[in-house]
């Protein structure tokens, strides 16, 4: 069960979500997703390093450079599933304005 906790306080930070939906369909390098998500390299590779760790991505060696990619279907569908069920969440409350609200 900790693996669990963990696999989602790790998805708790925006820049590792955004990493891990933007490695959800093809395998990306640390240049490739600091270019698109505007993030230092160093902080993209920080993000991988607790990902990996996590099993969330995996990484594959092509020639010289490593392309990191998300483990498997079951972690791109949990993602989507959230994303999804978040946006629904917004829609049906006329009230929202994007912004959590903690009591």
């Amino acid at each position: 069960m900790n693996f669990l906790a963990e696999a989602f306080r790790l998805q708790g930070s925006p820049s590792r979500r955004k990493i891990l939906l933007h490695c959800e369909d093809s395998p990306k390098s640390v240049t490739d997703i600091s270019e698109a998500l505007e993030l230092s390299q160093s902080l993209v590779s920080h993000h991988l390093r607790l990902l990996r760790g996590a099993r969330l991505v995996t990484r594959v060696r092509h020639s010289k450079q490593m392309f990191y990619e998300v483990t498997d279907r079951h972690v791109g569908d949990i993602l989507l599933d959230m994303l999804s069920h978040a946006r629904e969440e917004r829609r049906n409350d006329p009230q929202s304005d994007g912004i959590a609200r903690h009591s």
